[in-house]
């Protein structure tokens, strides 16, 4: 890559001079800020600076499960938080959902409500009897925030109807759905591009100061800068409760006559499973070895690619022949809270980060309440 000190006069006066808004990493955060920022401020330049040649987060790695969470996530969340908190972070996922529906359209990102369904294993009877427990609590909880009566629902003919093995119960949510990540991806850069955003990629912050940052290219001045690099925030806020969380993912081979459709979670959501087409694709195991998978190295594991690849055989696709044809890891950005991280730092300098692995639901509207925090400080 050319250094800046090399570059054009015309090059740098069109993208690197009178920068007023820069934004570090270019994923569902990045680029929402971005486009938001603009519509607000058309006139203004707004330069976005992301370290790989493709977002290198989460945002084109995810499995591209629209969701809001699952009945024993939510229940698990509501004993580690207050229910304010969790309903709060609940309803964002929810109203985020609709907000990138109606951003993107739901034709671009190829989105469909198919809904979700939560596998119990076999060992799981204990944690299936206290969602039943709570199930109509739930359900009366979310009608408030979705507007959909009986969000959860027991479905035992879902688990024969997949074709999968080893799982006794399982309960549907009706709010949820699947988009494709890569379509959704290709949308966002191409309405940022349409609204003048300028975009450089491979070009990663290194350091920040006042109203300059040092790239592996050169330096960049701004007048306000946004941070939105989500699990990999930590170089850059070490005093928030912000890590990363590395997730990997499998897909197989085209399968004949693939019984599943929509999304599935198992064991306390720690894996998931949805069909692209014809295909399966498998994420999760990071509860094997959570202090290994606290990375932000995107190289996967053997350890866990041959564990997910063991639960294909064994539970998810026990009947059908295959082979993994695409294997990758991304990192999502974590903490002891679910909700995000949107905040003015310090001086000219913010961020919208720890997504929770919820960047489908949440991404797009962090990206706007990011902006109008940033633009409310300008006014």
């Amino acid at each position: 890559m050319l250094p800046f000190k090399n570059l054009s006069y015309w090059e740098k006066e069109t993208f690197l001079t009178d920068v007023d808004y820069l934004i570090i990493g270019s994923g569902i955060v990045g680029l929402s800020t971005a486009i938001h920022i603009k519509k607000k401020q058309p006139k203004k330049k707004v330069l976005v600076v992301e370290r790989g040649y493709l977002p290198s987060g989460a945002s084109s790695k995810n499995a591209g499960f629209a969701c809001i969470g699952s009945a024993s996530e939510l229940l698990s969340d509501l004993e580690n938080g207050s229910e304010s908190e969790v309903l709060t972070t609940v309803e964002k996922r929810w109203k985020g959902l609709l907000y990138m529906r109606k951003l993107l359209s739901d034709e671009a990102i190829n989105f469909h409500k198919y809904g979700s369904h939560e596998l119990f294993l076999s060992k799981e009877k204990k944690e299936y009897s206290h969602c039943m427990e709570k199930l109509n609590y739930l359900n009366t909880t979310l009608e408030k925030i979705t507007s959909i009566p009986r969000v959860f629902q027991t479905t035992h003919n879902q688990i024969s109807n997949s074709g999968v093995s080893g799982f006794e119960h399982a309960i549907s949510n009706a709010a949820e759905g699947q988009i494709d990540t890569g379509k959704m991806m290709k949308t966002l850069v191409a309405l940022a591009y349409s609204m003048n955003v300028k975009i450089l990629n491979s070009v990663e912050v290194t350091k920040i100061l006042k109203n300059e940052v040092t790239t592996s290219l050169g330096k960049i001045k701004f007048e306000k800068l946004a941070i939105c690099v989500n699990g990999l925030a930590k170089q850059f806020l070490p005093k928030e409760d912000v890590s990363p969380a590395r997730a990997q993912v499998i897909v197989t081979s085209p399968i004949t006559d693939l019984k599943v459709k929509g999304i599935y979670h198992f064991d306390k959501g720690y894996y998931y499973f949805r069909n692209i087409g014809d295909r399966v694709l498998l994420g999760g195991g990071r509860n094997l070895n959570f202090k290994a998978e606290e990375t932000d190295e995107l190289n996967t594991s053997d350890q866990i690619i041959n564990h997910l690849s063991s639960l294909l055989e064994s539970n998810i696709l026990p009947h059908s022949s295959f082979t993994i044809d695409h294997q990758w890891a991304g990192t999502m950005g974590v903490g002891k809270i679910k909700s995000p991280i949107v905040k003015h730092l310090k001086g000219n300098i913010y961020c919208g980060v720890r997504l929770g692995g919820m960047g489908v639901a949440i991404g797009t509207i962090v990206g706007k309440e990011l902006s109008e925090l940033i633009l409310e400080s300008s006014s």
